[in-house]
């Protein structure tokens, strides 16, 4: 049995948690900030990196005391570093080294959206559900990226696809704020959609023909444009028709594009990661439309969480992984270069 303790800041989340072999999670603890954000509408970073400095210490210990272990207990100690806000991640980086030395334990500096990918095989309880085959299709679907993957194995990743500007997150978030609907606007939007027609607007499908890459900016013009028109009229702005014909529009694209790219390379199965695989539209689309399995981890493990890292590292933990204190972070790390960032591999 191999456990890791994970911590991730990578945004405004102070999280760790503690899994076995890299799916059973044994404590997860996350310290939100969305109400202090919300204020500003978006994420304030200097804000966010004082919150992680008040949180992280009481955060670890709550996890390593659910788990019933001390930090010399585990088997190795991971933290996110990178991609992320620059002075979040270093809050993060800097505790996880220092409590590596404390504890004489490995450390392993993990990429962000590994991690995504990686909580699709998290699990609670004592009955492990069956992983994702490879070769799989990964859309990851977050506030500050939308790509998709390709993994023929564990570790081994093919970018295919990436957005040309707005992440679906992001857009997420900038319609929300024109709606009136406030921060965070993903489950803003999906309960204003609730009792919205889908139909109601005729929104741009942008699908980048020829390509798997995501554009969302147009499509965030285009509601911003019939707001406008809607409110030069001097008609009362139709929020729940003009929610729901949005949110449609872009799982439209995320779920058609996933569904063609999985076909193209013959995935055996599908995982969709990231804050917004926790829009309910988009999970009840892609799993009722796959002709494979379906891989969305459970609702708590879709936003920022430590318990993701952990699993992210185990498989590093298991490959030979071992950073030194002196890494830094990796504000800007692509997936896809994941192996050449590395301190050290070894075996």
């Amino acid at each position: 049995m191999t456990r890791i303790l994970a911590i991730e800041t990578s945004c405004d989340e102070t999280a760790a948690a503690v899994v076995e072999d890299g799916r059973r999670v044994v404590s997860h603890v996350v310290a939100s900030q969305i109400e202090i954000h919300a204020r500003y509408g978006g994420v304030f970073p200097e804000v966010a990196s004082r919150q992680h400095v008040l949180a992280i210490v009481p955060v670890a210990e709550q996890a390593l005391q659910e788990a019933h272990l001390t930090a010399a207990e585990v088997d190795a100690i991971a933290v996110t570093r990178g991609p992320g806000l620059p002075g979040s991640l270093a809050v993060g980086i800097n505790f996880a080294k220092g409590l590596a030395l404390a504890s004489a334990r490995p450390l392993l500096g993990i990429n962000h959206l590994e991690g995504h990918i990686y909580g699709a095989w998290l699990y609670e309880g004592e009955e492990a559900p069956p992983p994702p085959a490879f070769p799989l299709l990964a859309l990851l679907v977050s506030g500050g990226h939308t790509e998709l993957v390709f993994m023929e194995d564990h570790l081994r990743y093919r970018r295919l696809g990436s957005t040309r500007d707005d992440a679906a997150g992001e857009a997420f978030d900038k319609v929300a704020r024109l709606l009136g609907l406030g921060y965070p606007g993903g489950p803003a939007i999906q309960k204003a959609a609730e009792n919205g027609d889908p139909a109601a607007f005729a929104f741009t499908r942008p699908w980048l023909k020829n390509t798997w890459d995501f554009s969302f900016s147009g499509l965030k013009t285009a509601v911003l444009r019939a707001v406008r028109e809607i409110q030069a009229a001097g008609k009362p702005l139709p929020v729940a028709h003009l929610a729901a014909s949005f949110q449609a529009a872009v799982a439209d694209v995320l779920v058609g594009k996933a569904l063609k790219a999985a076909a193209a390379f013959e995935a055996r199965s599908i995982v969709v990661a990231g804050g917004v695989s926790a829009n309910r539209l988009l999970r009840e689309r892609i799993t009722a439309e796959a002709p494979v399995p379906v891989h969305i981890p459970p609702l708590r493990y879709c936003t920022d969480n430590a318990a993701m890292i952990a699993a992210a590292g185990y498989r590093r933990f298991a490959a030979g992984q071992r950073d030194g204190l002196d890494f830094d972070l990796m504000p800007r790390w692509a997936i896809d270069l994941v192996g050449e960032s590395m301190s050290q591999l070894v075996g």
